[in-house]
C-alpha cells in the first residue's frame, strides 16, 4: 500500500466512522464569515491529522457568521467534526473559548481558519508537549521562524507590542498573537474557564494566566504566511490590544480571576511532589 493510499484511507475512515473512544487530539477552529476558505481549511487539516494515526476530532466554533459558513460545514456531515453555532457575533475570543471548553482530547490545538500557519506545524508543537510543557505557542518571532508576506507596518506594530508585553506583563513568549497554540487538556480547561476577554487579545490574557498559574509554557518557530483575504485592520486591532492590556491588569487587580493564586499554589505543590517522586525512583 502506498503512502498516498494509506493517507486517503485514514482520511475516509475519519470522515465516515465516529470514534469509538475519546480523541487524543482536538483541533479547534474559530470561524466568522469564512465561506471562501473554510472547506479547503477543513480538507487540509483532516488530511494531515488523519494521516498521523491517532484518534482526533475537529471542532469548528462559529462566531455568528452571516454568510454560508455554517451551511457549508453542516453539508459535509463528517463523522468526527463538531460545529458549535453561535446566535450572534461575540468575538474571536468567545468562539475559541467555547471550542476549547468543548474539546475532549488529551491535547487541544487552537488554529486560525486562514491556515496562515500550516497544520503540518502541529507536530513541532506536539513534540514539546511530550517533553513536559503545558502550553506551546507557535511563534513568528522566535529564531528559525519563516514569515512570508507580512507588511512593514504590521512588522513595526508587532515589534512594538512585543516590547510592551514583555516589559509590562512578564510573559516570556515573544509572539502572543500567532493563531496556532497547543495546550494540554488540563491547561486548556483551566485557562479558558478563567478567560474574560472576548476579542482579539484573548491570547495575551490566556498566556498571562498561564504565567501566573505556573504552567510550563514555551514557543517554537513556525512557518507563517499572510493569508490573502484577511479583514483584520492591523492598526485598529493594535489599539484594541493596548486597551485590553490595561483591562487585563485591572481585572487581576480587582480579583476577577478568581482563585488564581490558590490554583498556582496547588500546581506548585503538585510539581514539587512529582519532582520528589521522580528523584526517589531515580
Amino acid at each position: 500500500m502506498t503512502e498516498v493510499t494509506s493517507a486517503y484511507r485514514a482520511y475516509r475512515q475519519w470522515v465516515t466512522e465516529p470514534l469509538e473512544g475519546p480523541p487524543v487530539v482536538s483541533v479547534v477552529i474559530p470561524a466568522y464569515n469564512e465561506e471562501w476558505r473554510i472547506l479547503p481549511t477543513i480538507g487540509a487539516i483532516a488530511t494531515h491529522m488523519s494521516s498521523r494515526g491517532e484518534p482526533w476530532e475537529l471542532i469548528i466554533a462559529d462566531d455568528g457568521s452571516t454568510d454560508s459558513t455554517v451551511a457549508l460545514i453542516q453539508d459535509l456531515r463528517f463523522a468526527n467534526l463538531r460545529l458549535l453555532i453561535a446566535e450572534k457575533n461575540a468575538g474571536k475570543g468567545n468562539a475559541v473559548r467555547r471550542g476549547m471548553l468543548a474539546a475532549r482530547g488529551s491535547v487541544v490545538l487552537f488554529a486560525d481558519a486562514d491556515q496562515s500557519t500550516p497544520i503540518e506545524q502541529f507536530d513541532r508543537l506536539n513534540a514539546l508537549i511530550h517533553e513536559g510543557f503545558d502550553v506551546v505557542v507557535g511563534s513568528r518571532a522566535a529564531e528559525g521562524a519563516e514569515v512570508s508576506g507580512k507588511s512593514l507596518s504590521r512588522r513595526i506594530l508587532s515589534g512594538g507590542l512585543r516590547i510592551v508585553v514583555s516589559k509590562g506583563f512578564g510573559v516570556s513568549v515573544s509572539d502572543t498573537q500567532c493563531g496556532f497554540k497547543l495546550f494540554t487538556a488540563d491547561a486548556a480547561k483551566t485557562l479558558f474557564s478563567m478567560q474574560i476577554v472576548e476579542g482579539f487579545s484573548f491570547d495575551l490574557e490566556v498566556l498571562y494566566l498561564a504565567h501566573k498559574l505556573g504552567y510550563r509554557t514555551t514557543e517554537v518557530p513556525v512557518e507563517w504566511i499572510d493569508a490573502p483575504g484577511s479583514t483584520v485592520d492591523a492598526a485598529k486591532v493594535s489599539m484594541q490590544f493596548l486597551r485590553d492590556l490595561m483591562r487585563i491588569r485591572l481585572f487581576d487587580a480587582r480579583g476577577r480571576y478568581q482563585n488564581v493564586d490558590s490554583q498556582a499554589a496547588t500546581r506548585g505543590a503538585r510539581a514539587a511532589v512529582a519532582a520528589n517522586e521522580k528523584g526517589t525512583r531515580a
